[in-house]
């Protein structure tokens, strides 16, 4: 796609480009500059600029330097694949998290046994050290380059530009309509793979043409691609799905429906532990447990503003000619209970804790495991308060996420999201929610980053953002504060001095969803749940049938106990039985033999392969007893 490029502007003779500016100031690690910052713009290293303006420079290795770097490499991935496939017509390639994407239209889909020749001929035009140059372009006339090169998408794309000039970018033959800026040239790519091929609708319209979507990776330099190819495999290993199958804790299945999850005996057991965890916790923070109804009346659902801001969402069913919501959220029966009486200043704070199971409507293509389904549980609760209450609660359910989080081993990060444009309530509400939520964490002394415009319709919240073992991160606990539902629902209680006034009302979880998060914990994992934490604890295995009668007694001692045991007592060989126990990730192998038999005891083996001396079942129970003490 080349053009004549002296149609588009000459820079002045005069004009001094960024990376001269730079050069002058002795400006460390030039070659390691991709772009350059003036004040929030970027631009490329080679614009022309002010002398005297401030300029910072951006490094290859920055996350500003990262994501030019990765839409450059989409660039060159797009020159490639025009190379290789003649009559291919590309769409857009943005720079996405660790790497980048674009999307054509072919006579055919694209497969994985095509990313080899592109990769190898993206070497090709990294080791060419091709430069990005940027000319702008008046609109027409670029619509006109576009439509004659065949190109419909980028002339779509044009047609709704709202600009004289377009910018466009040209390395080698190759030349795309784009923004920037990008890398002085293709030579500054140093570490990139092409990693799957996916379909994808253009603009996300089901009812235009299918694109062929090659994702791809790149990184500064070859370690960091190391290092994150690495975790993906280790990614693949810890599959929440792949592992639910395998230690038999969950499945979904087509008759069924898509987003709804049949639990299995040690899946429903794993549930159990942390739903009973949960409760204790909040009994001993002061919550008290409530419940409501799987369905409410339609006008309920309108009173909120969910019926309006979030029925999409949801889903309606008619009895007796009366609709009703199936209930998304579990915040309408907690404001019921409170209503339900009158309410003394010295009654607050009221904490009502409910594991309650909710539905949504998720589309099927976003469904994924336990991570995204359309039925599941959360350890929700409502707390209502005097505002004078508010920042102390607030700080009590950070302190709770921090403990909870603790327990289970994850490190997070906090965002405060701020009112949304689909949102109800006063502008003077809104502020004083988000207010107290920002107080409370500096109180707290924990660092955030805002998220403009991602509050709930009816407040801001603070999302916790749950780090795994491979540092993935995940939204889990949410804490929202809200000053509208108490006035929609008229929630009062009555002050020290005899006045009717409203209460606020945190709406708050702290693991989220139940299944959510079990899927998490899954991969953060690798299914290998501490002792506290295992569906099964132990299993005995017999090396022979002549062991069995011992291993029965030693099995009934530990059930005793409250020792999630399993028993194996086949005519198998011993090695077959320990290396089905160790794919399950039991913690325990408890080996019943002659000498275990005779001397009344077992012989434990860990999953980690460490084999213990000969001990007894009470002792067993102790070590096991001790482990649960401690969350290990």
């Amino acid at each position: 796609m080349d053009f004549d490029k002296e149609n588009s502007d000459s820079l002045q003779a005069s004009a001094v480009s960024a990376k001269a500016v730079l050069s002058e100031k002795g400006t460390k690690a030039m070659e390691r500059i991709v772009a350059v910052k003036i004040g929030d713009n970027l631009i490329d290293i080679g614009a022309p600029v002010d002398p005297v303006a401030e300029i910072k420079p951006v490094y290859l290795n920055s996350p500003e330097g990262l994501v030019i770097m990765r839409h450059s490499t989409s660039h060159v991935m797009a020159m490639a694949v025009r190379e290789l496939f003649p009559g291919v017509k590309v769409t857009i390639g943005p720079a996405i998290e660790d790497g980048f994407y674009y999307d054509f239209d072919y006579e055919r889909s694209f497969r994985e046994d095509d990313l080899a020749a592109i990769e190898e001929k993206m070497k090709e035009i990294i080791k060419a050290n091709l430069p990005f140059q940027r000319t702008e372009m008046p609109r027409l006339e670029a619509l006109a380059f576009f439509e004659k090169a065949g190109e419909k998408y980028k002339a779509e794309i044009i047609s709704e530009i709202d600009a004289e000039k377009v910018s466009l970018y040209t390395q080698g033959n190759f030349t795309d309509l784009c923004r920037g800026p990008h890398i002085p040239s293709t030579g500054m790519i140093k570490a990139f793979r092409l990693t799957r091929v996916a379909g994808a609708y253009w603009r996300g319209d089901e009812r235009r043409g299918m694109l062929s979507r090659i994702y791809g990776v790149a990184f500064a330099d070859k370690k960091d691609l190391k290092e994150y190819l690495h975790r993906i495999e280790e990614a693949r290993k810890r599959n929440h799905v792949k592992l639910g199958a395998q230690l038999e804790l969950f499945s979904t299945h087509e008759e069924v429906g898509a987003g709804l999850v049949i639990w299995h005996p040690n899946g429903c057991m794993l549930r159990h532990i942390i739903e009973d965890f949960e409760i204790r916790e909040h009994l001993k923070r002061g919550y008290q447990l409530v419940k409501g109804p799987e369905i409410l009346k339609t006008e309920l659902w309108k009173a909120s503003g969910h019926f309006d801001n979030y029925r999409e969402n949801m889903y309606f069913t008619v009895i007796d000619e009366q609709s009703y919501g199936i209930k998304p959220m579990n915040c309408l029966a907690h404001m019921l209970i409170y209503r339900s009486k009158i309410r003394s200043y010295r009654d607050l704070p009221k904490r009502y804790f409910e594991l309650g199971t909710v539905h949504r409507h998720e589309r099927s293509g976003v469904l994924n495991g336990l991570l995204r389904v359309r039925e599941f549980t959360q350890d929700d609760a409502h707390i209502l308060c005097t505002p004078e209450q508010l920042n102390a609660e607030i700080i009590g359910v950070l302190d709770f996420v921090r403990d909870v989080m603790g327990i289970f081993r994850f490190d997070y990060e906090l965002e405060l999201s701020t009112r949304p444009e689909k949102s109800i309530g006063s502008d003077s509400d809104w502020e004083l929610a988000t207010g107290a939520l920002e107080n409370a964490l500096k109180e707290s002394a924990l660092s955030y980053d805002v998220n403009e415009g991602d509050g709930a319709f009816y407040g801001p919240k603070i999302d916790v953002k749950l780090k795994d073992a491979l540092s993935r991160k995940w939204q889990c606990a949410t804490i929202q504060c809200d000053f509208t539902l108490p006035e929609r629902f008229d929630l009062h209680f009555v002050d020290k001095d005899g006045e009717r006034k409203r209460p606020v009302m945190i709406h708050r979880v702290i693991l989220g969803a139940v299944e959510r998060f079990i899927g998490v914990l899954i991969e953060h994992y690798a299914g290998a749940f501490p002792v506290w934490l295992s569906p099964v604890q132990a299993v005995l295995l017999t090396v022979t049938d002549r062991n069995v009668e011992w291993a029965e007694k030693a099995y009934k001692a530990l059930l005793e106990a409250d020792i999630r045991v399993e028993s194996d007592f086949r005519n198998e060989k011993l090695g077959f039985k320990v290396r089905e126990a160790q794919l399950k990730k039991i913690p325990y192998m408890l080996i019943v033999g002659d000498k275990e038999s005779e001397e009344q005891g077992v012989a434990p083996r860990l999953r980690s392969g460490e084999n213990l001396p000969f001990t007894t079942v009470e002792e067993v129970i102790a070590r096991i007893s001790d482990d649960c003490k401690q969350r290990r």
